[in-house]
């Protein structure tokens, strides 16, 4: 096996155990009693058909991702012909042989087989022949790939966002993530996710650079995460970060099968690229989605109907590429956030994302009545005041890290609106949450004012929660009752919760 040359995939379409077993079921099938001619002993086993020496190499097939080790028609005729020349006999030409579509396009690695010991060894390396394509697929946003990858419902999707500055590229301004484990939430009932509680999220802001580095082309809105508590930290703290995130939910690399751990990015070349250049440590196995190609793919395809620019009119062009912005907007998700925050752009990522394989399952999260809190280090700068989130913001142009040859828009709406909205898109009722939250015994259960009973939290865990949060003193440590009789802005009378009891009750 190691004298072999590179070959071009194309033509290497029959699998090669196939053509041993197309022949055995034609002599069935005809009454031919090959064990009595001159030629059987070639039949006698699989490992006597391979001391012809068959040319072979490995693909998958495009359709079902599985492996094949495969061969030449054109050799299929030479193993005829030797027949004929050694022999006398001619052997007819079968049409039950397995014949595969390969999806790799370039050149594989060609390889002699002529006894089953290297058949066999060839034979196992199948798994990481399947693996590599299956990475490769899915990367690519097939569909067919991705729904796969859903459908199993075992796999936590991480989706991951930076916020660079556009002057120098080496210097990250923001890290933004949302994380969902399926795998979890399915074993404890709560399926779907929803993404307001189910989604593990976290923002992270740079110290040297707040306020002090301005992107003048695609302006950045780092005081503006929407989703819970941003973190200012130094620029030499984040790559420890992020490495813990990872590792708390990877699982250990194989060559032989897909990764527990799935990224997502909307654009996720410049996402991965940027992982490398900070040394972050993924296993070879981790599948990576790309939400901009998953959704391009879906509309070269017709499913997502025709589109077209609310501004100008233009009917989307086949092989158009959607901002984060634009894919929102045409998923109608109206949540109201501001992008080109990395906790942001994270979350709505994977919230397109979702929404794309389960529309009618996927609820949107309402932030509109939301604070933003900050943790900031004593080298942070102050949140500036009186900011709101920008439509300019909302529907930005999505900026590709590597100039990209395909049309890129900001934003379309879908002329025929997608099915499976939410009640108050369409009239229709949302899929009911699971009953495994609600047990009977917490009907009856009492907490302290502004606290809901049950809730699901994003590692997939009934705890209680509150519903709002008062801002208490800075120096203590503890939960203040509220003032006697009165209420807060929002017409509930809160507890107010500081230090680290604010960070029990919210994890």
């Amino acid at each position: 096996m190691s004298d072999f040359h590179l070959v071009d995939p194309q033509g290497w379409d029959y699998d090669l155990q196939s053509v041993y077993s197309a022949y055995m079921g034609y002599f069935q099938l005809h009454s031919i009693p090959w064990y009595d001619r001159s030629w059987g002993h070639l039949f006698e086993t699989f490992d006597e058909f391979l001391g012809f020496s068959w040319p072979v190499i490995t693909v998958t097939d495009s359709w079902t991702g599985r492996a094949h080790i495969v061969t030449r028609f054109t050799s299929i005729g030479a193993f005829v012909k030797m027949i004929k020349t050694r022999f006398g006999e001619t052997l007819p030409t079968v049409d039950n042989m397995l014949k595969v579509t390969p999806f790799e396009t370039s050149q594989r690695h060609l390889r002699n087989v002529n006894d089953w010991a290297t058949y066999r060894k060839m034979h196992s390396t199948l798994s990481a022949v399947a693996l590599a394509a299956f990475k490769a697929r899915v990367r690519a946003g097939e569909p067919k790939a991705i729904r796969e990858v859903w459908a199993k419902r075992d796999k936590t999707f991480l989706a991951v966002d930076f916020e660079w500055s556009e002057r120098n590229t080496s210097s990250c301004l923001e890290w933004g993530y949302a994380a969902v484990r399926c795998g979890h939430l399915e074993t404890v009932g709560a399926w779907p996710p929803v993404p307001d509680t189910n989604y593990r999220k976290g923002h992270y802001i740079i110290s040297e650079y707040v306020d002090k580095v301005h992107n003048k082309h695609c302006p950045t809105y780092p005081w503006q995460y929407a989703f819970g508590e941003s973190q200012v930290i130094t620029k030499t703290k984040l790559p420890q970060i992020i490495q813990a995130v990872i590792s708390s939910l990877v699982s250990p690399d194989s060559e032989t099968s897909p990764n527990q751990l799935v990224l997502v990015g909307h654009g996720i070349h410049g996402d991965m690229q940027r992982l490398e250049e900070m040394k972050i440590k993924l296993p070879h196995n981790v599948l990576a989605i790309d939400t901009a190609a998953f959704e391009r793919t879906l509309f070269n395809a017709g499913e997502r109907g025709p589109m077209h620019d609310p501004k100008t009119g233009k009917t989307r062009a086949m092989g158009a590429t959607l901002s984060l912005g634009g894919l929102l907007h045409s998923l109608s998700i109206d949540v109201q956030c501001a992008l080109h925050n990395a906790g942001n752009d994270a979350f709505m990522c994977l919230l397109a994302f979702q929404k794309l394989l389960d529309p009618e399952g996927t609820v949107a999260p309402d932030v509109r009545n939301k604070g933003r809190a900050v943790a900031r280090a004593s080298s942070a700068s102050p949140i500036p005041r009186g900011l709101s989130a920008s439509p300019v913001a909302a529907y930005g142009m999505y900026l590709s890290p590597t100039p990209s040859p395909q049309t890129v828009f900001s934003g379309f709406a879908a002329i025929v609106p997608p099915q499976g909205l939410s009640q108050s898109q369409n009239g229709k009722q949302d899929r009911p949450r699971s009953q495994v939250l609600k047990p009977e015994s917490s009907q009856s259960a009492k907490g302290p004012p502004g606290v809901v009973n049950l809730s699901v939290d994003e590692m997939g865990g009934v705890r209680r929660m509150p519903m709002r949060v008062g801002s208490g003193p800075l120096g203590r440590k503890g939960i203040s009752p509220p003032s006697s009789g009165k209420e807060d802005k929002h017409g509930t009378s809160a507890w107010r919760l500081s230090g680290s009891m604010k960070a029990m009750a919210l994890k």
